[in-house]
């Protein structure tokens, strides 16, 4: 009797892991494509306060490649021109501090995708991973970071991404 109920429990764990597999890899096949950016919005843990991640619109771009390269841009929609043809160190700085950008690969592991930087805008992500949890909303993908430091405050939050695909 023992052996009927070890290999039921073996059966139903290899279906399920079959199924969870599967769930894998139409997510994967989901992804593919190119996104653009709805919203963004930061929750700092402290107080649990949320804000628009960017100061205005932003505009931006996640591309996810069936050979599992990844490639983001975003940028907050009222950047400003430098002046002249070259950029002084204050208009560079807002400039560097009004976008996010990165290339590299990913990888989907359950409820997250891993993207892993090959190149950054900000050297710090570079040769890291970029741990995301998701899901998907009809047309749309929601991007998540687990609970870190923000990138521009320095204060731990969640940060929030709600992306379209474009078609």
């Amino acid at each position: 009797m023992s052996r009927i109920i070890t290999v039921a429990v073996s059966s139903v764990a290899l279906v399920a892991f079959g199924a969870a597999s599967q769930l894998s890899a139409d997510d994967k096949d989901r992804l593919i494509g190119t996104w653009k950016l709805v919203s963004g919005i930061s929750e700092d843990l402290a107080t649990r306060q949320k804000t628009n991640i960017y100061k205005s619109t932003p505009v931006g771009f996640v591309t996810f490649g069936a050979d599992e390269r990844v490639m983001t841009i975003v940028v907050d929609s009222i950047r400003k021109k430098p002046i002249g043809s070259v950029a002084t160190a204050t208009e560079a700085e807002a400039l560097f501090r009004s976008m996010v950008a990165y290339g590299g690969t990913y990888t989907v592991k359950a409820n997250q995708v891993i993207l892993h930087a090959d190149v950054s805008w900000n050297e710090t992500w570079t040769g890291t991973d970029q741990i995301r949890d998701y899901k998907f909303d009809g047309e749309r993908l929601i991007l998540a970071t687990s609970p870190s430091p923000d990138a521009f405050t320095g204060k731990m939050s969640v940060r929030t991404l709600v992306w379209e695909k474009i078609k």
